[in-house]
């Protein structure tokens, strides 16, 4: 199995490079793509109101043992439980569906490369290096559509942990990755290229 971290800003394109890649990949490998937001630590004893007033940005939010634990599993070849998160509600939704090892596993998140543990299992590293105006823009049309947010908690979520954490921490990823990538998570030319190295070491990999 190939272990893939996909780091970057909130609006980055991270999600849509892990499913790109996973397109390029084709039929014959199996791939599937872990979502760091996935991992976000529960609060059910807090009220929703305190809980829209967590920094959702910093890397103390994530249950890193958590996600480093279900990581190990799958390298092992041993499946885990699904972990999901509802953004409406600011809660954890996880369920009992499997996630059964694969050829190919992508993390994706804005600290996808936090945990020196989880960089030390990663095949390649890559960072998306994309304009913070247009991680903004593609930000409030995601939070619209697919969080029920309105301008003013987006905006007041951006200015108060958004940026603060893209400068504190994000940005500096940047130095831990293998493969920086530009213009977003449609980038056809390096989504082909990564995909092509990716089949050539599976292949490798088997011969061995």
């Amino acid at each position: 199995m190939l272990f893939i971290g996909i780091c970057g800003a909130s609006g980055s394109g991270k999600t849509t490079l892990s499913e790109e890649l996973c397109k390029a990949m084709g039929d014959k490998i199996s791939t599937y793509v872990l979502n760091q937001d996935a991992y976000y630590i529960d609060h059910p004893e807090l009220t929703y109101e305190q809980r829209t007033k967590l920094n959702y940005d910093e890397p103390s939010i994530f249950d890193h043992e958590a996600l480093f634990e279900d990581v190990r599993c799958l390298l092992r070849g041993e499946p885990i439980e699904k972990k999901d998160y509802d953004f409406t509600r600011h809660a954890r939704c996880d369920s009992k569906q499997l996630i059964h090892p694969c050829d190919v596993l992508i993390l994706e998140g804005i600290h996808a490369l936090h945990d020196a543990r989880l960089g030390e299992l990663m095949f390649l590293k890559l960072y998306i290096n994309v304009e913070p105006d247009i991680c903004l823009l593609r930000r409030i049309n995601r939070d619209i559509k697919e969080r029920q947010r309105s301008i003013d908690s987006i905006s007041s979520q951006y200015l108060t942990t958004v940026k603060p954490m893209y400068d504190k921490y994000i940005r500096n990823y940047i130095s831990l990755a293998d493969v920086i990538v530009t213009r977003g998570g449609k980038n056809a030319r390096i989504v082909d290229i990564l995909a092509g190295y990716m089949r050539n070491s599976l292949a490798i990999s088997d011969e061995r």
